[in-house]
């Protein structure tokens, strides 16, 4: 395989394509989670892209992807001198990447912005070859160096430009690097104004729509990124088209752009994230005229990187002895993270429950909290011992979710068997899907697009515990390989979502856990055996290019 130094111009692919692969594809996304020491990304959009990454890189994908250089990442998650959360920025260098010397320019609200591209090469850390875009560099002023210090500006006018950096900045990258795919894949409508410039350089719509594919994520219309098309063309986000231009190759004609329902008229095709999410895409879009057909392919992730080696080839055996005896081990080395930060001794033997993923209002991360007296009852009950770990990020902005982090920090100064863990990233992640015993997921039904976490925790032997949304549609069987919580049919969801999870929890899965090993041991296997293919990015990136390329 190539090495780093082998880099050249005209880029050619280092990976020989395999034959059901060939098609050249750039895969757009604005947040890539590849390693622990590669900080470029927030949350579930990150995982997702990385998965996909690692798989194009094990199937031989004729694939690149284009991203974002973060100078800070997301954000440090830290804490402050009382301990709740703190959100600090700090510059992130990476010497394991290449300068390509590329640099291209673009006109942001009427100022030259030069943006530089950086190659992290495949064998790096097995993914397909990455580019990312950074205007940090010389020629730019403190203004348009800005542009790509953090992850999803705040800054309206700064995100949007993140947005044409990561779109046209991107698509002039790849001419620069006289490297033309046949198709160019947007995760999620960030890169949207890629299509314009592509348009720009004489593309008609027909032709830009044979080149265009688009993933949405987003389950609810109101979530979609919407602005002034006034606001859009001072910025430049058109690539120099003109409104009327623009117009006609959306279809938009008011005032507002709606940034997904232009990619859906752009592209020649799109995908929902789960079956779920496919039919609610259908459903929320299928009244607006000319968008292109919505399929689904369903999420998942990179079961080399996610599974460890020890609980898969037990996993091969049907060895539960051995899975049991493994986690203890795995549950040991995450608590000594527990024992650093919080100064708690968590105990191996004791079953463990996980909720670690974005802190968002909808997720409901403070559920159990919700009856004091019921949670206050459970965490001290003797006869079926539990221990509870919460970690996760909310938006540094997002003051409500960080008041949600907080009140369970603090919460968990009443009880030794309770921790609130900071800096949730990739090795974080690793380290709660090895040793829970049980992975909690909260969402409000049909609010989690997909969600992926748990197909991860899964593979490590934890028990999913979910409501019946995004992924866990396709995968769960109550009792059988997960723990559902029944869908809601009163009109207090919230009360009725936490009742019955708290009925979950000391009626079924404690007293299973310690009076029936035997069936948790059965369920255990049975979850392991089937998150397996299906829920392994390798099959997702085989349907990329089956039912979207």
């Amino acid at each position: 395989m190539p090495g780093t130094s082998q880099f050249t111009v005209p880029f050619t692919h280092p990976l020989t394509p395999a034959a059901s692969f060939k098609k050249s594809v750039a895969y757009f996304s604005m947040e890539f989670a590849v390693d622990q020491a590669l900080k470029i990304y927030s949350g579930g959009l990150g995982f997702l892209a990385g998965s996909h990454m690692k798989s194009a890189f094990a199937l031989n994908q004729n694939l690149i992807g284009v991203g974002m250089l973060w100078k800070y990442g997301y954000y440090d998650q830290d804490r402050k001198q009382d301990n709740c959360m703190e959100v600090e920025f700090r510059e992130k260098i990476y010497h394991f990447l290449v300068d390509t010397k590329i640099r291209v320019s673009l006109e942001i609200a009427g100022k030259t912005v030069w943006v530089a591209a950086y190659y992290l090469a495949p064998e790096i850390f097995n993914t397909a070859p990455l580019f990312l875009l950074t205007t940090d560099i010389e020629g730019n002023d403190f203004e348009t160096r800005d542009i790509s210090y953090t992850l999803y500006d705040s800054d309206a006018a700064t995100k949007v430009a993140q947005c044409m950096v990561l779109g046209i900045g991107g698509a002039k990258v790849l001419d620069a690097l006289g490297y033309t795919p046949k198709v160019y894949h947007f995760n999620e409508a960030h890169a949207l104004s890629a299509a314009f410039y592509l348009s720009q350089k004489g593309l008609n719509r027909e032709q830009l729509k044979q080149q265009l594919v688009f993933t949405t994520h987003t389950p609810e219309e109101a979530g979609n990124e919407k602005h002034d098309s006034q606001f859009l063309y001072h910025l430049g986000f058109f690539a120099g088209l003109s409104l009327d231009e623009v117009r006609s190759l959306t279809g938009i004609q008011d005032s507002i752009f709606n940034h997904t329902l232009a990619a859906l008229r752009v592209s020649r095709k799109a995908n929902g994230v789960s079956r779920l999410h496919g039919e609610v895409s259908r459903l929320m879009w299928g009244n607006f005229e000319d968008i292109c057909e919505i399929t689904h392919i369903t999420n998942a992730q990179n079961k080399t990187y996610w599974a460890d080696y020890q609980l898969e080839e037990s996993r091969k055996k049907n060895d539960y002895p051995a899975i049991a005896s493994r986690k203890k081990e795995l549950k040991k080395v995450l608590f000594k993270t527990v024992a650093d930060q919080c100064g708690k001794l968590f105990d191996p033997e004791i079953l463990t429950i996980v909720w670690a993923r974005r802190f968002a209002g909808y997720k409901r991360a403070d559920m159990l909290t919700w009856d004091t007296e019921r949670f206050d009852k459970l965490l001290r009950n003797s006869r079926y011992p539990i221990q509870l770990i919460w970690a996760g990020k909310p938006y540094p902005k997002d003051e409500t979710a960080i008041q949600t982090f907080n009140k369970l920090h603090y919460i968990s100064h009443l009880h030794s068997n309770m921790a609130v863990l900071t800096g949730y990233e990739l090795g974080l992640s690793k380290l709660l899907k090895d040793g829970s015993d049980v992975w909690l997921n909260t969402p409000v039904v049909t609010r989690e697009a997909s969600g992926t976490s748990g197909m991860t925790a899964a593979m490590n032997a934890s028990l999913n515990c979910s409501t019946f949304d995004g992924w866990i549609c396709e995968f769960a069987r109550a009792n059988e390989n997960a723990f559902l919580i029944p869908i809601a049919q009163g009109n207090n969801v919230n009360q009725e979502d936490m009742e019955q999870l708290f009925d979950l929890l000391e009626n079924q899965i404690l007293p299973m856990y310690y009076d029936q090993p035997d069936a948790w041991a059965k369920m255990v296997l049975t979850s392991m055996h089937e998150v397996g293919d299906y829920f392994n990015s390798d099959r997702m990136a085989t349907e990329y290019y089956e039912k979207l390329y």
